[in-house]
């Protein structure tokens, strides 16, 4: 049995903090006491090996339950692999992610399910469960969605956008989420008016209008809202419950917190990237603003009180990262000139913890809520919870040794992530990982990486534990 002891850090999940030792036995958490009680002491005898976080958070590790390793769009595919994506994310602070499977349109889902195990297994260097992304629904789907569910694979993504590629209309929508109602899944909707958004599209094209910053102006708040409402509907109507991803627009906040002050079981994230970054990105000077088209797109700067209003009433519950990322100079090229054809997706996996970490620095959340929203909410959103997302006995030993005065600034230079910029380049944030242990191991320590390929395992989740 290895024995590990982290020793004096302010220990801070979503329910408390307390300056505390951590004692951990191969895997997991064997016992949590506070510094002033001796016990470390104790412990120390066939310890094998002693970690100082005096002066440092020890929070649990990070869960992004939204990423896109390796994922096929517009010819090409996003340029992080699950090796070079979950590296990346260790060194963020994050030791869990929930990636998306994806059925292909005349395929099953198990077949996509299978594809995605192909190329995540023996690759992650931290552990991972799969959503399945629903393109394609019949009876075979629908069918499929319940051994699915009994496999841990309880999550099921449909897109209102994307017409050809994705998108499913309302009915098929609504029999998989009649089909979730009776299987306990949950229903992940990409929420954005696709019909209307080709419509405009279309007509910015014919125009002349080929700059990355139309992608914004066609993806118009009005029809994320719209979407958003449409989706809480279909939602009513099966009886299931409805999380809807990468809320970036007032507009939509405002349906979902209708919905939550109705006592539905309606859920929401944002990402990064919505509360840092505007529209003023997509109108960078010649082809730059290509880096920043993602789906929904950025939105001018006055919608991100509402999301910062949304993450403290937790009417958004979770921030995910999306992390989908092309490189510029030889993948988002694809669209140099029309909008429509430049791969949709913004880096962050590594950047996401200490870029929530800065909104605590800056007044907008508290420690406790920083946990919440990057650990401890994802978690049980997705069926981890104890196991991933806090810091107690019996829970795997995803913990970080997190420094919180630790000043860097986010480039492309450091970081770790395979694509050729950084979204948030040049930004200078406080808070920084310092040592990252994936279930007792260490995998990062003081700049140095001491991971490698295959040390993650698959997660078998549980159902949407908010609902039970």
């Amino acid at each position: 049995m290895s024995r590990t002891v982290i020793r004096g850090g302010l220990v801070i999940t979503a329910t408390e903090e307390v300056v505390a030792d951590v004692l951990v036995e191969d895997e997991r958490v064997a016992a949590v006491a506070a510094a002033d009680s001796g016990l470390a002491e104790q412990w120390m005898s066939g310890t094998d090996e002693v970690i100082d976080a005096t002066g440092c958070y020890v929070v649990p590790g990070g869960v992004d339950g939204h990423t896109h390793m390796q994922m096929p769009f517009g010819g090409t595919y996003a340029s992080d692999t699950f090796e070079t994506g979950t590296r990346a994310a260790a060194w963020g602070g994050t030791t869990t992610i929930v990636d998306f499977a994806i059925q292909s349109v005349g395929r099953s889902p198990r077949e996509g399910l299978e594809a995605w195990h192909a190329k995540a297994d023996d690759q992650c260097a931290i552990d991972y469960g799969f959503h399945m992304i629903l393109s394609d629904v019949d009876d075979r789907s629908l069918k499929e969605m319940d051994s699915l569910v009994a496999e841990g694979v309880t999550s099921f993504k449909m897109f209102m956008a994307y017409p050809g590629v994705f998108y499913s209309d309302d009915g098929q929508i609504l029999r998989a989420m009649q089909r979730a109602a009776d299987n306990g899944a949950l229903t992940m909707m990409h929420a954005e008016n696709g019909i209307a958004i080709d419509v405009l599209a279309r007509q910015a094209l014919d125009s002349g209008h080929t700059d990355p910053k139309y992608h914004g102006q066609v993806r118009h708040p009005v029809l994320e809202a719209e979407a958003t409402h449409r989706a809480v509907q279909l939602s009513r109507v099966a009886g299931a419950p409805l999380y809807v991803v990468h809320v970036s627009a007032t507009e939509a906040v405002a349906e979902i917190a209708q919905a939550r002050d109705a006592g539905l079981p309606v859920f929401a994230e944002t990402c990064p990237q919505y509360l840092f970054l505007t529209a003023d990105e997509l109108a960078r000077p010649g082809f730059e603003g290509a880096k920043y088209v993602c789906s929904t797109p950025l939105r001018p700067g006055e919608h991100q009180e509402a999301l910062w209003r949304g993450l403290r009433t937790n009417d958004l519950s979770v921030v995910s990262t999306d992390h989908c990322p092309f490189c510029f100079g030889s993948q988002k090229t694809l669209g140099s000139d029309d909008f429509t054809r430049i791969p949709n997706g913004i880096p962050g996996v590594e950047n996401r913890v200490d870029l929530l970490h800065q909104a605590v620095v800056d007044g907008h959340i508290s420690r406790r809520r920083w946990v919440e929203l990057t650990s401890t909410t994802p978690a049980r959103m997705f069926g981890l919870h104890p196991r991933k997302g806090t810091i107690a006995p019996g829970s795997d030993a995803d913990i970080v040794v997190y420094d919180p005065s630790a000043e860097h600034v986010l480039s492309a230079e450091t970081h770790h992530m395979n694509v050729d910029y950084n979204a948030y380049e040049g930004r200078r944030v406080t808070g920084k990982a310092r040592t990252v242990l994936s279930r007792g191991g260490v995998i990062v320590d003081d700049g140095q990486y001491l991971g490698h390929a295959g040390r993650g395992r698959f997660l078998r989740r549980d159902t949407c534990q908010y609902l039970s």
